[in-house]
């Protein structure tokens, strides 16, 4: 039965009520989706949180650690030539006519009365802070020269086979001091020994300066970056 309104037929059907199923679908879909999204922003932000965090905490144990090195060494720095970098917590020594000989890689006298004093010392200061220690990086960096007529490319390589047998003359040396024969299982798993060759050169006003480019550096690297690829990637 049809009735005519304004001489149109209304006609009753099931389509009205397909119509009101198919929208309330589509609402709960949409809810579903949007509590999905709350969740997920709501991770994301736990997780920034925890990487602001770690980020925060990493920054206030540099500059424990940086502090906790300069009350150590202060007043050995000056006649060390050496320096403490802030940013890097690296230690450097800075005289290459203290450590080796040109070209050679056998420390000098003077060297390894230096680091058997400075060792121990460093390793009692690193103590304090073992849990957010990564790694110790023994860093040999050389000048871009080399004795004779050779090309850039043999000098570097040379140099890089000198950087690498200094830094491993230097973790020999410091491995056997007596003061830290308790360390040395520590020693084998958290310090590394790394020849640069002259990629890290010391530039001023565009010049290399070769005399300071020779420099052994202890490097200390904190875990912060691995604690936060562990949120990452858990």
């Amino acid at each position: 039965m049809s009735k005519s309104i304004f001489g149109q037929k209304k006609y009753t059907s099931n389509s009205e009520d397909q119509w009101l199923s198919v929208s309330d679908l589509m609402a709960g879909l949409m809810i579903v989706f949007l509590f999905i999204s709350i969740v997920l922003m709501r991770d994301a932000v736990i997780e920034r949180d925890k990487i602001k965090e770690i980020a925060a905490s990493y920054k206030d144990n540099k500059v424990q650690i940086y502090n906790a090195l300069i009350k150590e060494f202060k007043k050995d720095l000056i006649v060390w030539d050496a320096e403490i970098n802030k940013k890097d917590l690296s230690f450097n020594f800075k005289s290459p006519d203290v450590l080796f000989d040109i070209g050679k890689s056998s420390l000098k006298e003077q060297f390894k009365f230096i680091l058997n004093d400075f060792f121990p010392r460093y390793l009692n200061v690193i103590a304090k802070f073992k849990g957010s220690v990564e790694e110790i990086r023994i860093e040999g960096h050389t000048s871009s020269q080399w004795a004779g007529s050779i090309s850039g490319d043999q000098a570097y390589f040379k140099n890089m086979n000198l950087s690498q047998d200094r830094t491993r003359a230097v973790l020999a040396y410091i491995y056997n001091i007596d003061h830290v024969i308790d360390d040395r299982a520590w020693i084998k798993s958290n310090i590394a020994a790394v020849g640069y060759s002259s990629s890290k050169l010391i530039i001023i006003d565009g010049i290399e300066d070769s005399h300071r480019s020779r420099r052994v550096i202890f490097r200390l690297i904190t875990n912060s970056e691995t604690q936060i690829m562990k949120i990452i990637g858990h």
